[in-house]
Formats: structure tokens, C-alpha cells, sequence
């Protein structure tokens, strides 16, 4: 398990008052509403709970992407499937 972590791609997340969340390292976005955003790092799934959330950044190519909304939690869990909404959407 630690060799694949040392080979996964770099994930970071920054906070601005609970408003903007700027995350790089996401690879897809599983799905998104106001309330709920689930996306994919080489880390885990990260969910991302709130409300009036609104993605106003993503570039696939890079995995940078951004958020503004009320930000309540942040959690991680293993990555359940690869291939998000934006790959289904795209194929």
C-alpha cells in the first residue's frame, strides 16, 4: 500500500474562510450538486459537503479545480470506481 502512495500524484487543498476551496491533484468528478461535490484524488474519494457549492474551476488536464459555496466537511474514503461524471459524459 505505501509503494502505491509514493507513486501517486500530488493532491493539495486550500481553504479561504470556509468560502473557496482551490484543490489540484483531482483527477475526475464523480458528480456535484449545491450541497455535495465527489471527486477523485490518487489519495481517495473526496467528498465535499455544503451548501450553494459551485464549481468555478476545473482543468482536467492539470486536476486543478476550485469551489466556492459554504464548505461544511471534507472527507476522504478509498476510491470506490474510476471514471466520474465528466468521463461518462465525455466518452
Amino acid at each position: 500500500m505505501e509503494k502505491e502512495r509514493v507513486m501517486a500524484k500530488s493532491h493539495h487543498l486550500r481553504m479561504d474562510d470556509r468560502k473557496v476551496l482551490t484543490l489540484t491533484g483531482i483527477s475526475d468528478v464523480d458528480s456535484f450538486d449545491e450541497k455535495e461535490v465527489i471527486a477523485y484524488t490518487d489519495w481517495g474519494e473526496l467528498t465535499v459537503l455544503g451548501s450553494h457549492l459551485q464549481i468555478t474551476k476545473w482543468n482536467r488536464e492539470n486536476g486543478d479545480m476550485a469551489l466556492e459555496g459554504k464548505v461544511d466537511s471534507l472527507t476522504y474514503t478509498e476510491n470506490r470506481q474510476k471514471g466520474g461524471f465528466f468521463s461518462r459524459l465525455f466518452r
